[in-house]
Parts: C-alpha cells; sequence; structure tokens
C-alpha cells in the first residue's frame, strides 16, 4: 500500500513539474512576441506583486526563503515553485563502527510545488535530502530516502473551507516540536537529541483554524511515526503576540502497533509533550523548549519495561550585517530506568542514559546562496560501554565539523 501511494504521488509530482515547464515555456514565448503589423501597442500592464515565499513552509533561523516562481499550468491553475540543491560535508571524531570519520554527499535536491489559493490547494514536495542528527551515525541521501520517507517525502491536499478553516490530506509534516525535517529549516544544519525522540513525516488527516486574533490549532489523526497504522493523535496549539509566541503540542498512540522500522522507532507506541516559547525582533531569535515523551511498559509490543525521557533546549540566532548571522543550540535529555532493570533504551546510549549537546551554526547567505557550518559536541552520561561512541562504543565524547553549501531557487535568484 506505501509503494503505491508513493508511486501515484511521484507521478503527480512529476506531471505537475513538466506541465510547469512546458507552462514557462509557452509564456516566454508568447510575451516576447511581438505586436501584429498596423497594431497599436496598449499600454504597459501594471506590475503584479512580488509572489509570496511558500505559505506551508516552516522556516526557523536565519536563513530565508525567497519568492517562488509563478507559473499558468492551464488546468492545474498557477504553480508556485521553488528548489534547492545543497551539498553537505562531515567531519568527527570517535566515529562508530561503519560511519566513516569523514565523508560528503548531496544534502538537498528538491522541488517545492503548490497550489496557494482557491478552495484546492495542494504542496507537492519531492527529491532527495538528508536528516542529519547529533548523536547518530550519518546517513547518505540515497539511503535516507530509501529508509525513511521516499522521493515525495511531503505531499498533501489542502481545503480552505472557510476564512479560518481548512483541512489537509496526504503525507504530512509533524505537528511536534521546534525543529523541523529538512536541514534547511533550522537553527542549525543537524538536529538535535530532543529531535532524535519526535517524528519527522506521518500520513493522515488534519484540520486547521484560527482562534480568534491571537490563537491558532490543529487537529490531525494520523499513522504517527509513518507506521502505516492510523491510530495517532496529534495537537497543537499556538499563542502569538507581537514578538512571542508560545506553542504547546501534543501526541500520542490510541493503539498499539508492534511495527518497526528506521522511520518507526519503539516511540511509535508512546505519547510526548512539548512546550516552545519563541522571541523574534530585530536581529535575535530567542527559543527556549522544553518537551516529556513516555513509552509505556507493553508486553505485547516488546516493551518489556516502560521509560520516559525528558529534556530541554535553548536556540539562539544572532544577524549581523551582510548577510552574515550565528544561531546556537545547547540542550540536555535524560531517560528514566537503569541498565540493569531492562527499561527500554530511549536515548541510543543505554537505558537510563542522558545526554548533553553544544552546537554553534555561523552562516551566510546573500540572495539564494548560502554557506554554513556546524561545530557540535555530544556528551552521553549513565551511558551502556557499548552504546556511545568509538569503535568499541565506549567513548561519552564525539566532535563534529560539518559544511553545508547551496542554491535556493525562486523567482529572483539575486534576492532584491
Amino acid at each position: 500500500m506505501t509503494l503505491s501511494i508513493n508511486r501515484i504521488l511521484q507521478s503527480i509530482a512529476a506531471a505537475v513539474m513538466v506541465t510547469a515547464i512546458v507552462a514557462s515555456a509557452q509564456t516566454a514565448v508568447t510575451s516576447a512576441a511581438a505586436p501584429a503589423p498596423g497594431q497599436t501597442p496598449g499600454p504597459a500592464p501594471a506590475a503584479a506583486p512580488p509572489p509570496a515565499p511558500l505559505s506551508t513552509f516552516v522556516l526557523t533561523g536565519p536563513l530565508q526563503w525567497l519568492p517562488p516562481a509563478i507559473f499558468d499550468a492551464g488546468p492545474l491553475g498557477k504553480l508556485a515553485v521553488n528548489g534547492i540543491v545543497t551539498g553537505y560535508s562531515q567531519f568527527q571524531n570517535n566515529s562508530v563502527p561503519g560511519d566513516d570519520k569523514a565523508q560528503a554527499t548531496l544534502s538537498n535536491g528538491q522541488i517545492f510545488i503548490q497550489k496557494p489559493d482557491g478552495k484546492l490547494q495542494y504542496y507537492i514536495q519531492a527529491g532527495v535530502y538528508t536528516m542529519p542528527s547529533l548523536g547518530v551515525p550519518f546517513l547518505n541521501a540515497q539511503n535516507t530516502v530509501n529508509d525513511f520517507y521516499g522521493p515525495v517525502p511531503v505531499a498533501f491536499l489542502k481545503i480552505q473551507a472557510g476564512k479560518n478553516t481548512s483541512f489537509e490530506a496526504g503525507s504530512l509534516p509533524t505537528l511536534m516540536g521546534a525543529e523541523s525535517t529538512f536541514t534547511y529549516q533550522n537553527f542549525n544544519i543537524e538536529r538535535g537529541l530532543l529531535w532524535g525522540q519526535e517524528n519527522a513525516v506521518n500520513r493522515g488527516l488534519q484540520i486547521n483554524q484560527v482562534l480568534g486574533k491571537y490563537l491558532t490549532a490543529s487537529f490531525s489523526w494520523n499513522d504517527g511515526y509513518y507506521s502505516n497504522r492510523y491510530s495517532w493523535l496529534s495537537g497543537s496549539l499556538t499563542f502569538t503576540k507581537g514578538p512571542h509566541s508560545l506553542v504547546y503540542d501534543g501526541m500520542g498512540n490510541a493503539g498499539q502497533t508492534a511495527y518497526q522500522r528506521m522511520a518507526t522507532p519503539v516511540q511509535n507506541n508512546g505519547y510526548m509533550h512539548a512546550v516552545i516559547y519563541t522571541y523574534t525582533k530585530g536581529a535575535w531569535i530567542v527559543q527556549p523548549y522544553f518537551q516529556y515523551g513516555k513509552v509505556p511498559t507493553n508486553l505485547k509490543v516488546g516493551v518489556a519495561k516502560g521509560a520516559s525521557a525528558t529534556g530541554g533546549a535553548l536556540s539562539v540566532s544572532r544577524a549581523f550585517k551582510h548577510g552574515f548571522s550565528l544561531p546556537a543550540r545547547v540542550e540536555y535529555i535524560t531517560s528514566s530506568g537503569s541498565a540493569t532493570d531492562g527499561s527500554v533504551n530511549l536515548l541510543g546510549f543505554g537505558s537510563g542514559s542522558a545526554g548533553t549537546t553544544f552546537t554553534a551554526t555561523p552562516t551566510y547567505q546573500k540572495g539564494g546562496l548560502y554557506l554554513r557550518g556546524d561545530l557540535a559536541w555530544v556528551h552521553a552520561t549513565n551511558y551502556t560501554q557499548g552504546d556511545v561512541f568509538g569503535q568499541a562504543g565506549t567513548n561519552a565524547n564525539q566532535f563534529r565539523g560539518v559544511l553545508e553549501f547551496g542554491f535556493i531557487f525562486g523567482s529572483n535568484l539575486t534576492g532584491k
């Protein structure tokens, strides 16, 4: 069933891309045509307002997205299109077996297509991607696509039922957490240990509602950690006023699913709460974040003794002149249980372990071009020998240096 859905979404994406390219070429030819002999050219049409950035796109941190290119795609309506291509290189010490000390890959090669207006809207994101995270081995783009969400990770239909109400159905970004799935969406290139507890993409139905001047809410029935078992409920409530934003996210499995794979870890049988505050003003973005998750004891799904994970993070970004900025993140997370009581291992460092990380990401962006690098440190405590870093899994620390260089494509590559 999953394979057939992915093939359908790939076919839709390909058709839309081809239509957009053809429509763009036709528009260019038409606009370049000279007036017929004897015909007096009419007054020049009024300049259209610049297209807005992607309306369904979450972008937190210093990177700025470009306005999309707009194509008249005939029966498909006017399409808004963006793209991104980025390269990635990583250097680390204390690598685990199978994870090289130095490696490089294409980290993103994606196109974003959406119809963002009218009653019936849609969004398609297609291509290759990576999801580098602290504390775990790096997975290149090919293996990430194969093991996680396929070549069309996000694609959904949206019905704008009213001014304040909309419905979405398809492969959706999760409502949980402060960090998003793809590298360019976040303060830092690599996601943190708290993100490692969350889901990223789920399939299902979602309703969005504006509740007055300051409140918005979303509620979703979905398959949790991409399990293809539709027993999860997720919700998000956001209060926004001026430079302040306060978000509560909650999600949980109303049933039980023994199914597990790379995208569907043991957390798929648990529940989670998060509270996120964001202050955005001038050159500053400040975001403290608290998270609690629990996987209860459930012998039917292989959890002999449950455990919880509690953590917090602080992300800060300061913008400077000439396109430079400096985001940084510090986080701490701890899990319950111990290596001797049979508790489920939630962090990967062993039952009852904890972890601290620090990441700084100097960033430069000029129009659609950006260059940034992570300097990151992970420190594990209360760990189980063999479950941390180094060839023997006995080193508590790992340092990483990461570079990401890329281009964001839109209606104007200079960003002016």
